[in-house]
């Protein structure tokens, strides 16, 4: 690797199956058992699925109907989201007794910067194995983990040895760790880029890294010297420890479509209800309303208006959200609609200091 590289001793955490697990732990009577976070039938979603249903091709976003014919005796629950941020606050609360960099991604991932620990602890592969077994003992679910020089290299290395696993990728190993890697392996890169990566006779990170900055920025665009930079280990991203949220939203799918805006003003009005409650729980207010439209035949509209003062209260949304509906005539059939806030005063908190190691190849993990 450069010397001249920043290096930090990075993990990502990532919770296994997390809602599934979190169902399972709370009902002896799903554990084993191939079961689905969401909804069954033609208008349900997955949002989660445990192990034993990965196994039949059962994924997360995939429609219930279709979920049902790959696994014939998946069990179907009901998402209880208050449930799993109970948890998650659990967990994060663990990761905190390490460090005060912890970046969460989401409520079952987050990065951590262990450059410099509260527990003084030189090797960020023992405070993992550490943080993943007082996960396990005090809340009582498998994590699994990446550790390495950077955010990016870490994540990937989080999903290698899942469930309940971990990879180190030291900095002498970032190198010949990337060439190796398919394509697909890439955070970053998804299923559409992959195919396009494939058309140009990229399989690899080895063949990523034989194109040149201006041949991917030519086929690639903006991401052309993202991919340039990660497959040579460059990705000099801090942990984030406060992430500024920048809108919330809430939305319904319909049973059955909706044709007329008459029949959408009651859902609107629970999905306003909804995004006023959150905004009101997590203290923040906004100026721009969207609107979001599913149509039937899965096309995506979106409609917003930025308002002059901040709004957090359900009446003002709902008002906006119906000038939106209002403001031009359906294409179609509905079957979805959401409202999001964004544009909010979430205001940035001074950060911990990050720190830096120098390069060294005997540099412990």
């Amino acid at each position: 690797m450069s010397s001249d590289l920043p290096i930090r001793k990075i993990i990502h955490v990532d919770m296994d199956a997390f809602y599934a697990s979190v169902e399972q732990m709370d009902n002896p009577d799903l554990k084993g058992k191939a079961i689905a976070v969401g909804g069954g039938g033609k208008r349900g979603v997955v949002s989660a699925a445990s192990y034993e249903a990965r196994k039949f091709g059962v994924k997360s976003a995939m429609a219930g109907n279709l979920a049902s014919k790959l696994c014939p005796d998946l069990i179907f629950v009901r998402p209880r989201f208050d449930r799993y941020s109970e948890i998650s606050k659990k967990v994060k609360q663990i990761f905190y007794d390490y460090t005060d960099l912890v970046e969460p991604l989401s409520l079952d991932e987050a990065y951590l910067d262990v450059t410099e620990n509260k527990k003084g602890n030189p090797s960020a592969s023992l405070i993992a194995e550490e943080i993943r077994d007082r996960i396990f003992k005090e809340v009582g679910l498998t994590a699994s983990a990446g550790i390495s020089i950077n955010k990016f290299i870490a994540k990937v290395a989080s999903d290698y040895n899942k469930p309940n696993g971990q990879k180190t990728v030291n900095p002498e190993e970032v190198i010949a760790f990337l060439e190796e890697l398919d394509i697909r392996k890439f955070y970053g890169v998804g299923k559409v880029t992959a195919e396009k990566m494939y058309q140009k006779g990229i399989f690899t990170g080895l063949d990523l890294k034989g194109k040149s900055l201006e041949f991917l920025d030519k086929n690639f665009g903006k991401s052309g010297r993202y991919y340039y930079n990660v497959v040579r280990g460059i990705h000099n991203s801090e942990v984030k420890p406060n992430r500024i949220r920048k809108s919330l939203a809430a939305e319904r799918t319909f049973r059955e479509n909706l044709s007329s805006e008459i029949f959408m003003l009651e859902k609107l009005e629970h999905i306003a209800d909804e995004v006023s409650r959150r905004l009101n729980k997590s203290k923040v207010a906004g100026k721009t309303v969207t609107l979001k439209i599913k149509y039937s035949d899965f096309t995506l509209q979106t409609r917003s208006k930025t308002l002059q003062y901040f709004i957090s209260d359900k009446s003002i949304i709902l008002e906006t959200a119906k000038d939106l509906l209002y403001q031009e005539k359906l294409s179609n059939s509905v079957r979805l609609l959401g409202i999001s806030m964004s544009n909010l005063n979430t205001e940035t908190k001074k950060k911990p200091e990050q720190k830096i190691v120098s390069v060294q190849l005997k540099f412990k993990f």
